[in-house]
Protein backbone atom coordinates (compact mmCIF):
# COMPACT_ATOMS: atom_id res chain seq x y z
CA UNK A 1 0.00 0.00 0.00
CA UNK A 2 0.82 3.52 -0.80
CA UNK A 3 2.13 5.55 2.15
CA UNK A 4 2.91 9.42 1.72
CA UNK A 5 5.68 10.28 -0.21
CA UNK A 6 8.82 10.33 2.27
CA UNK A 7 7.78 6.60 3.45
CA UNK A 8 8.36 5.71 -0.36
CA UNK A 9 12.08 7.16 -0.35
CA UNK A 10 10.81 9.86 -2.88
CA UNK A 11 13.31 12.66 -2.76
CA UNK A 12 11.80 15.65 -1.19
CA UNK A 13 10.95 18.48 -3.15
CA UNK A 14 13.36 21.94 -3.64
CA UNK A 15 10.43 24.00 -2.79
CA UNK A 16 7.34 23.63 -1.28
CA UNK A 17 6.15 20.28 0.63
CA UNK A 18 4.88 17.13 0.24
CA UNK A 19 0.98 17.24 -0.10
CA UNK A 20 -0.26 16.15 3.24
CA UNK A 21 -1.80 12.39 2.48
CA UNK A 22 -4.61 10.44 3.96
CA UNK A 23 -3.63 6.91 3.65
CA UNK A 24 -5.98 4.26 2.72
CA UNK A 25 -5.54 2.63 6.11
CA UNK A 26 -6.68 6.41 7.41
CA UNK A 27 -9.75 6.62 5.47
CA UNK A 28 -10.89 2.77 6.20
CA UNK A 29 -10.35 1.26 2.69
CA UNK A 30 -12.30 -1.58 2.02
CA UNK A 31 -10.39 -4.35 0.30
CA UNK A 32 -10.48 -4.01 -3.97
CA UNK A 33 -13.85 -6.79 -4.67
CA UNK A 34 -12.09 -7.85 -8.07
CA UNK A 35 -8.61 -8.15 -9.24
CA UNK A 36 -6.96 -5.63 -10.63
CA UNK A 37 -4.99 -5.05 -13.45
CA UNK A 38 -0.72 -4.07 -13.40
CA UNK A 39 -0.23 -0.97 -14.09
CA UNK A 40 2.83 0.68 -15.39
CA UNK A 41 2.83 4.58 -14.76
CA UNK A 42 3.64 6.88 -18.12
CA UNK A 43 1.63 9.54 -17.70
CA UNK A 44 -0.51 11.98 -14.83
CA UNK A 45 -4.06 12.61 -15.73
CA UNK A 46 -6.23 15.11 -13.75
CA UNK A 47 -9.85 14.41 -13.02
CA UNK A 48 -12.44 16.40 -11.20
CA UNK A 49 -15.29 15.58 -9.28
CA UNK A 50 -17.56 17.10 -11.61
CA UNK A 51 -19.61 18.04 -7.96
CA UNK A 52 -18.98 21.39 -5.87
CA UNK A 53 -16.88 21.15 -3.31
CA UNK A 54 -17.30 20.21 -0.11
CA UNK A 55 -14.75 22.11 2.43
CA UNK A 56 -17.56 20.96 5.60
CA UNK A 57 -17.36 17.04 5.24
CA UNK A 58 -14.84 15.03 6.20
CA UNK A 59 -12.20 14.04 3.45
CA UNK A 60 -12.29 10.27 4.95
CA UNK A 61 -16.17 10.07 4.58
CA UNK A 62 -15.64 11.66 1.14
CA UNK A 63 -13.01 8.37 0.52
CA UNK A 64 -15.50 6.15 2.03
CA UNK A 65 -18.50 7.66 0.07
CA UNK A 66 -16.32 7.37 -2.98
CA UNK A 67 -15.28 3.82 -2.60
CA UNK A 68 -18.89 2.66 -1.73
CA UNK A 69 -20.07 4.21 -4.88
CA UNK A 70 -17.40 2.54 -7.00
CA UNK A 71 -17.73 -0.79 -5.68
CA UNK A 72 -21.44 -1.03 -7.42
CA UNK A 73 -23.10 -1.00 -10.23
CA UNK A 74 -25.17 2.02 -10.53
CA UNK A 75 -27.01 4.20 -12.79
CA UNK A 76 -25.14 6.79 -14.09
CA UNK A 77 -27.12 10.64 -14.56
CA UNK A 78 -27.09 10.70 -18.43
CA UNK A 79 -28.90 7.11 -17.76
CA UNK A 80 -26.14 4.56 -18.72
CA UNK A 81 -25.24 1.77 -15.88
CA UNK A 82 -21.47 1.84 -14.62
CA UNK A 83 -20.34 -1.55 -13.40
CA UNK A 84 -19.45 -2.55 -10.51
CA UNK A 85 -15.17 -1.15 -9.84
CA UNK A 86 -12.77 -3.42 -8.15
CA UNK A 87 -11.99 -0.25 -5.88
CA UNK A 88 -11.81 3.98 -6.20
CA UNK A 89 -11.11 4.32 -9.77
CA UNK A 90 -8.72 7.14 -8.98
CA UNK A 91 -4.83 6.77 -7.93
CA UNK A 92 -5.25 9.90 -5.90
CA UNK A 93 -8.06 12.55 -4.78
CA UNK A 94 -7.51 16.19 -3.39
CA UNK A 95 -9.83 17.58 -0.89
CA UNK A 96 -11.16 20.51 -0.98
CA UNK A 97 -8.90 21.59 2.00
CA UNK A 98 -5.86 20.74 -0.24
CA UNK A 99 -5.72 17.56 1.60
CA UNK A 100 -4.95 14.49 -0.64
CA UNK A 101 -6.20 11.14 -0.10
CA UNK A 102 -4.74 7.45 -1.68
CA UNK A 103 -7.21 5.83 -3.63
CA UNK A 104 -6.56 2.99 -5.94
CA UNK A 105 -2.62 1.90 -5.85
CA UNK A 106 -1.07 3.47 -8.84
CA UNK A 107 0.25 -0.23 -9.88
CA UNK A 108 -3.14 -1.03 -10.93
CA UNK A 109 -5.08 0.40 -13.52
CA UNK A 110 -8.06 2.74 -12.68
CA UNK A 111 -11.58 2.78 -14.06
CA UNK A 112 -13.79 5.18 -16.16
CA UNK A 113 -16.65 5.72 -17.64
CA UNK A 114 -15.43 7.74 -20.30
CA UNK A 115 -14.19 5.89 -24.12
CA UNK A 116 -10.46 6.01 -23.61
CA UNK A 117 -7.75 3.64 -22.13
CA UNK A 118 -6.68 4.01 -18.15
CA UNK A 119 -3.45 2.21 -19.08
CA UNK A 120 -0.22 3.88 -17.70
CA UNK A 121 -2.27 6.75 -16.59
CA UNK A 122 -2.01 7.66 -12.93
CA UNK A 123 -5.46 9.27 -12.28
CA UNK A 124 -5.72 12.46 -9.94
CA UNK A 125 -9.15 13.79 -8.94
CA UNK A 126 -9.44 17.11 -7.65
CA UNK A 127 -12.52 18.06 -5.73
CA UNK A 128 -14.69 20.61 -7.01
CA UNK A 129 -16.91 21.34 -11.05
CA UNK A 130 -14.77 23.64 -12.79
CA UNK A 131 -16.92 24.17 -15.05
CA UNK A 132 -18.64 26.58 -12.40
CA UNK A 133 -15.96 26.86 -9.45
CA UNK A 134 -12.21 28.03 -9.26
CA UNK A 135 -10.00 25.13 -7.40
CA UNK A 136 -8.55 26.91 -4.25
CA UNK A 137 -4.64 27.86 -4.28
CA UNK A 138 -4.73 24.71 -1.38
CA UNK A 139 -5.70 22.50 -4.27
CA UNK A 140 -3.09 24.39 -6.85
CA UNK A 141 -0.53 23.57 -4.17
CA UNK A 142 -1.39 20.15 -3.26
CA UNK A 143 -1.39 18.96 -6.78
CA UNK A 144 1.48 20.66 -7.81
CA UNK A 145 3.39 19.14 -4.97
CA UNK A 146 1.62 15.73 -5.66
CA UNK A 147 2.55 15.51 -9.30
CA UNK A 148 6.12 16.25 -8.56
CA UNK A 149 5.85 13.68 -5.83
CA UNK A 150 4.68 10.75 -9.06
CA UNK A 151 7.09 12.23 -11.40
CA UNK A 152 10.13 12.03 -8.87
CA UNK A 153 9.13 8.23 -8.46
CA UNK A 154 8.66 7.64 -11.92
CA UNK A 155 11.08 9.39 -13.72
CA UNK A 156 8.59 11.70 -16.04
CA UNK A 157 8.01 15.59 -17.17
CA UNK A 158 5.93 17.95 -16.80
CA UNK A 159 5.08 16.87 -20.15
CA UNK A 160 3.21 13.33 -19.03
CA UNK A 161 0.75 15.57 -16.99
CA UNK A 162 -2.38 16.02 -18.65
CA UNK A 163 -6.29 16.60 -18.62
CA UNK A 164 -8.82 13.62 -18.77
CA UNK A 165 -10.21 15.93 -22.11
CA UNK A 166 -7.28 15.35 -23.72
CA UNK A 167 -7.81 11.93 -24.11
CA UNK A 168 -11.93 11.83 -24.02
CA UNK A 169 -14.83 13.20 -25.27
CA UNK A 170 -15.41 14.87 -21.73
CA UNK A 171 -15.70 18.44 -20.14
CA UNK A 172 -13.62 17.16 -17.24
CA UNK A 173 -11.33 18.57 -15.49
CA UNK A 174 -13.56 21.57 -16.06
CA UNK A 175 -12.26 24.84 -18.17
CA UNK A 176 -11.46 26.83 -14.15
CA UNK A 177 -8.92 24.05 -13.50
CA UNK A 178 -7.42 23.02 -17.31
CA UNK A 179 -6.66 26.28 -17.46
CA UNK A 180 -4.28 26.16 -14.81
CA UNK A 181 -2.24 23.47 -16.29
CA UNK A 182 -0.08 25.87 -17.85
CA UNK A 183 1.50 27.45 -15.08
CA UNK A 184 1.16 24.28 -12.98
CA UNK A 185 3.25 22.37 -15.38
CA UNK A 186 5.65 25.57 -15.36
CA UNK A 187 6.04 24.79 -11.63
CA UNK A 188 6.59 21.10 -11.95
CA UNK A 189 9.80 22.24 -14.06
CA UNK A 190 10.87 24.50 -12.01
CA UNK A 191 11.05 21.94 -8.98
CA UNK A 192 12.43 19.25 -10.90
CA UNK A 193 15.46 21.39 -12.08
CA UNK A 194 16.41 22.69 -9.31
CA UNK A 195 16.73 18.77 -7.82
CA UNK A 196 16.36 16.38 -10.48
CA UNK A 197 15.34 13.12 -10.08
CA UNK A 198 17.82 10.44 -9.00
Amino acid sequence: MLACAAALGLAAPAAGAEPAMLTRDGWGARAPVAAMEPNAPVRITIHHTATRARPNKDLAAKMKSLQSFSQRAEKLSDGRMKPAWPDVPYHFYVGADGRVAEGREPQFVGDTNTEYDPRGHVGIAVEGNFEVEEPSAAQIAALTDLIVTLARRYKLTSQAVGAHDDFAKTQCPGAKLKAKLPEIRKAVDERLAAAPPQ
